[in-house]
Order: C-alpha cells, then structure tokens, then sequence
C-alpha cells in the first residue's frame, strides 16, 4: 500500500501536475497565433529520408513555408535534407533527441536529452528558438530545460491525427479544411506513425493546401512570433 501511495505522488508531482499545467495553463506555451488570415503547418519527427524531400517538393510548388520539429539524431543523419529544409525557407524546432517521451524520462535523462539535442544542432551550424515535446508530454523538467536553453515551446490547435492508421488521406484533408481556424498552428508529421502515414499526409495537402489558400489564408513559418507575429498563449 505504502509502496502504491508513493508511486501516485511521485506520478503526480513529476508527471501529472507538470503536464496539465504545461498544456493548459501555462503562458509559457504557445498553441496559436493571433492572426486574421495566418495559419502554420507544423511537421514533427523528421528528417525523414523517404518522405520529408517530397513533402518539400510539395510546399515549394505551392510556395509554402512551414516549421519542421525535428528529432536531433534524425537531422545529424540525414544533413542534406536538414540544410535543405532551412535553405527553402522553412522555420526549425526542437523536437527532442531520439523522440523519447517526458513521461518515461528520469530527470537526468531529460537534462540529458536537452543538452546532447542542443549541441547537435549546434554543431550543424544552427540555432533553435523552438521546442515542441514529443506526444506534446511534459514532465517536471521539461519547461524548466526549455526556458534555461531560451527555448520557445509550441504546441498546436489543431490535428487530423495524420499518423494513426485508421485515418485515410481524404480523412486528413476533410479535417484540416473544415476545421481550420485563422491563427491555427496545425500539427502533421513527415516521419514515424503507421506505415505509410507520411505519404498519406503529403497527398492530402495536395489537395487541402489549394483550397487553403482559396479560402484565404497564408501560410507562415513559426518564426514568425519573432517577426512580429503575435501568438496566444495555452489556456
């Protein structure tokens, strides 16, 4: 019983609290921006080898500009494509280093996980302004790293779940457009999920980018917060 008691405390001291506080209260943690016709497709988990040159071919035919979250140990293996995402003009942010999630994180690894991320990057020859957690899952530690490494934290307002398998490319299309909201930071990845997720997730923005743009919006690089871009904070 004393043994169950202790693991529920350190569960909620560590995990729990940390996280609820981090989504849902903090002005810490962006979620959208302020904006009447702004809108930003976010990509988590990349570079990706397979996937990610097509998604960049798709956004430079339609001349879009994006934010990649990358997975530091994926950039460092896949630099062509790292610099390429950079040199078309796409916004880069952390998204930890071998895509761990801060709930299965000891406080050293987490440390860990920050430093040996940061200094890959750096050795690329790039700096980080943004951080997105892994599953969007905090600990006790992960906002405190962030803000000690200067760190913007952004997660998103909006997610067709592009990574399941249970979602079809239609499914991700439908859900962007008919429930996209200006101001929206939209949350896709062109790596990981079900087999295949990433080619389902660049065939429906090649549908839902035109009509996108139809409807009226443009489409920015989370950078844009330090351009003058105002943003909201999580409530």
């Amino acid at each position: 019983m004393k043994i169950l008691l202790f693991i529920i405390i350190v569960s909620l001291v560590y995990i729990i609290i940390p996280n609820y506080y981090n989504t849902k209260i903090s002005n810490k943690v962006i979620r959208r921006l302020k904006s009447n016709n702004e809108i930003a497709l976010t990509f988590d988990d990349g570079p990706d080898k397979k996937y990610t040159p097509i998604l960049l071919n798709l956004l430079k035919k339609n001349n879009v500009k994006a934010t990649f979250f990358v997975v530091a140990e994926k950039a460092v293996r896949n630099k062509e494509i790292f610099y390429r995402i950079i040199k078309e003009g796409h916004s880069i942010g952390l998204h930890s280093l071998n895509h761990k999630s801060a709930w299965l994180s000891f406080p050293w690894e987490t440390q860990m996980d920050f430093s040996k991320s940061i200094n890959i990057v750096k050795k690329l020859g790039v700096k980080v302004r943004f951080f997105r957690p892994p599953w969007g899952k905090f600990n006790m530690l992960t906002q405190y790293n962030a803000d000690k490494y200067k760190l913007i934290t952004v997660l998103w307002s909006l997610t067709p779940k592009d990574w399941s398998r249970f979602v079809t490319s239609n499914d991700i299309e439908s859900n962007i457009v008919n429930n996209i909201k200006a101001g929206d930071i939209v949350l896709l990845h062109d790596s990981n999920g079900a087999k295949e997720a990433p080619l389902r997730t660049i065939d429906a923005l090649e549908d839902a980018i035109p009509k996108l743009k139809e409807m009226g919006y443009n489409f920015v690089g989370i950078d844009k917060i330090l351009e003058g871009v105002d943003y909201e904070e999580c409530s």
